[in-house]
């Protein structure tokens, strides 16, 4: 079964906005997941959105000493784990 996410590169506003919505928390973030776990009529399996400031990573890569690709990166392995059910009190 070929499994999918889509992942969104996004401004500091926009996620803030999805931040506040979803997480009551009003404040920019660096990555947000959410699940969607669904067969699609064609087969597919449709895991989840990844949702990636581009603007935080910017700044936590340059913060961080490394290239905003390894920033970027990182940040979609994050999300990955959040979409298979690893969180961080965990």
């Amino acid at each position: 079964m070929d499994t999918f996410v889509n992942i969104t590169l996004t401004s500091d506003v926009e996620i803030k906005k999805l931040n506040k919505k979803y997480r009551q928390k009003d404040v920019p973030t660096d990555v947000l997941s959410f699940n969607v776990d669904e067969t699609l009529p064609d087969g597919r399996f449709y895991l989840g959105d990844i949702v990636i400031s581009r603007e935080t990573a910017f700044r936590q890569a340059a913060a961080s000493g490394h290239s905003l690709e390894q920033e970027i990166s990182e940040l979609v392995a994050h999300g990955m784990l959040h979409l298979q059910g690893i969180h961080h009190e965990e």
